[in-house]
């Protein structure tokens, strides 16, 4: 008979942790009485992290006392006490390999339903005092399960429990987590998940991923579950191109073609894809890494950037004053997943000043395979001095039979035409869409300014598009994604403090920093935090993919082996360490 041994709770607190300030509820304590178990938390509980737990789908932890046991013996640990793992229930019974997702239980006056396995990020280690611990619960197969609530009620330790009805296709917590965590995602399996309905949404867009790549017929590598799975890229490293034109496309970009320099055929890119040129305006000092975008239709014959000179750009304006025709640069394989999607879906391309670029490429493959979707070319510019490729568009524009353009300048000159130059005065903004009829059922492709992309972004979510058809390109280092760490300013990056390490050159290439790696961090994501870099992550341990990045040059070392590898060409640095000069795309 399965029984709950304690009812735990615990609200949100500022814990300290490698010198920041973590907001955590994962601290539970037992407490005596009944309690009332209500839709999203029980009496006296909450969540600190309301993006990573908690919500209807994740109410209540439910985690077992023979899991308690198994831990004792593996970690040599003696010291545990109720919700140590930060469950709400400890039970007795209802082991991860014999509940299933969709089984429901009542216990005391409240019914639940089994939702998910349980998503383990950083804290869980914080709690345990094992950093080890987010991927040591994943990997064996005994992470615990969330409940959502049916029906509201009060619970009480020593409540017997009950198995009210059986979920569908009576697949296990342990078969779920292993399914999207480990390899081997079985297309008859990931079928069967999806055909449970208490899945919850979360899961479901995972295994949906898993289940197109499976599907395609040439599956991506990595692990699409959990992060954009990508192709290899066509080479590692850099190879050499030679400037083969320089075109000026408006007041501050310019293109270059570059074609290769040692004879050999480049790869076409996926329209929308960039490509990492490293410069070298002088020889005593590390080179810079920049991210350019490929602005023409994919060629396995050239390749053009387009390149805008910022204000105290140290790379553009080398680009802009000292590159010629004839020289020679190195060159990255292209790579990104900001790419166009097949199907017959309506596509909004939305961008302003050069980050027309991706976008524009994409407009270039649709005209060239004479698209019959309906395609919308929205740009936003200062004036007609500011607007690059606007000829170009518009030919493009011109061969595609279901193809309308709109283009804004928000200070257009006075010799700019309206009608002809430009349609309207203001800014690209959700109100444009609304007025011109644009389907909410699209997908949108935005790239340009930080703000530009902000509240584009914003407006799309309130006018009621899905975010899994917003799909944006960001130039420069993307945000972080530090989950329960409390915001701080954010700093310019920097070498890391101390003596400078001898270790092999690193380079964050889209940060603008090249820093020898030093032995006394544990990887490549504590380096990064201690040089300001903006990185993303969850669980630390090579479990959640959210660090995966770009692994332009070099080769890394694991350790922890991650559970299942990154997409080939991509690194996880939250548990490798470079063995050579390594290029990192953050």
């Amino acid at each position: 008979m399965a029984r709950l041994l304690s009812v735990n709770v615990g609200l949100p607190r500022d814990v300290t942790w490698r010198g920041k300030t973590v907001h955590t509820a994962i601290w539970k304590e037992p407490v005596q009485g009944r309690r009332i178990v209500r839709r999203l938390n029980i009496d006296g509980d909450g969540q600190g992290d309301l993006q990573g737990h908690g919500g209807e789908q994740r109410a209540v932890f439910v985690y077992q006392i023979e899991s308690y046991r198994y831990w004792r013996d593996r970690l040599d640990r003696s010291d545990f006490t109720y919700g140590q793992f930060g469950e709400n229930f400890t039970v007795e019974g209802m082991s991860d390999d014999e509940v299933c997702i969709g089984d429901r239980y009542r216990i005391g006056q409240a019914l639940f339903e089994v939702t998910q396995p349980r998503v383990t990020c950083y804290r869980v280690g914080m709690r345990m005092n094992e950093p080890r611990m987010p991927a040591l619960l994943t990997s064996s197969g005994k992470p615990g399960f969330y409940f959502r609530v049916l029906q509201e009620g009060e619970v009480e330790a020593g409540d017997e429990i009950v198995k009210v009805t059986d979920g569908p296709e009576r697949m296990t917590v342990a078969e779920i987590n292993a399914l999207l965590y480990l390899p081997g995602h079985s297309r008859q399996q990931l079928e069967r998940a999806l055909r449970i309905p208490a899945l919850s949404a979360g899961w479901r867009i995972s295994f949906q991923a898993l289940l197109q790549n499976e599907s395609s017929g040439s599956p991506m590598t990595g692990n699409p579950g959990l992060a954009a799975a990508v192709g290899s890229p066509a080479w590692t490293g850099f190879r050499p191109l030679r400037v083969t034109r320089i075109d000026r496309e408006s007041r501050s970009i310019i293109s270059l073609l570059l074609m290769p320099a040692d004879g050999h055929p480049l790869v076409a890119a996926e329209p929308g894809q960039f490509v990492v040129l490293r410069l070298r305006p002088n020889p005593d000092l590390p080179p810079m890494l920049r991210s350019y975008s490929l602005s023409d239709a994919p060629s396995a014959n050239h390749y053009r950037v387009s390149i805008k000179q910022e204000i105290n750009g140290v790379a553009s304006t080398y680009v802009h004053k000292y590159v010629k025709v004839g020289d020679v640069l190195d060159v990255s394989a292209p790579r990104g997943s900001f790419t166009l999607q097949s199907g017959d879906r309506p596509i909004v391309l939305l961008s302003a000043g050069v980050g027309a670029t991706p976008v524009l490429s994409m407009l270039h493959a649709l005209a060239a395979e004479k698209s019959t979707r309906q395609v919308w070319w929205l740009f936003g510019a200062r004036n007609r001095s500011d607007h690059p490729f606007a000829q170009e568009s518009r030919d493009l524009v011109q061969l595609l039979p279901h193809c309308r353009s709109r283009i804004l300048y928000s200070r257009p000159g006075s010799d700019d035409r309206l009608g002809f130059d430009f349609d309207a005065t203001g800014r690209l903004a959700v109100s444009v869409l609304d007025e011109l009829g644009v389907s909410r059922d699209a997908a949108f492709y935005l790239c340009g300014p930080t703000a530009f992309l902000d509240d584009l972004s914003a407006g799309l979510a309130a006018w009621g598009v899905a975010a899994n058809r917003v799909h944006k390109e960001i130039f420069g280092p993307g945000k972080s994604m530090t989950p329960g760490i409390s915001a701080e300013p954010a700093r310019p990056v920097h070498a890391p403090p101390g003596p400078a390490g001898e270790g092999p050159q690193v380079s964050f290439a889209r940060s603008g920093l090249t820093v020898p790696w030093d032995e006394k961090y544990q990887n490549l994501l504590e380096f990064a935090e201690a040089c300001d870099v903006p990185v993303r992550w969850s669980c630390r341990t090579g479990v959640c993919h959210n660090c995966e990045s770009g692994l332009i040059s070099g080769s890394v070392k694991y350790d922890p082996e991650p559970l299942e590898p990154p997409a080939a060409g991509n690194v996880l640095i939250c548990c490798s360490r470079p063995r050579e000069d390594t290029v990192i795309d953050i």
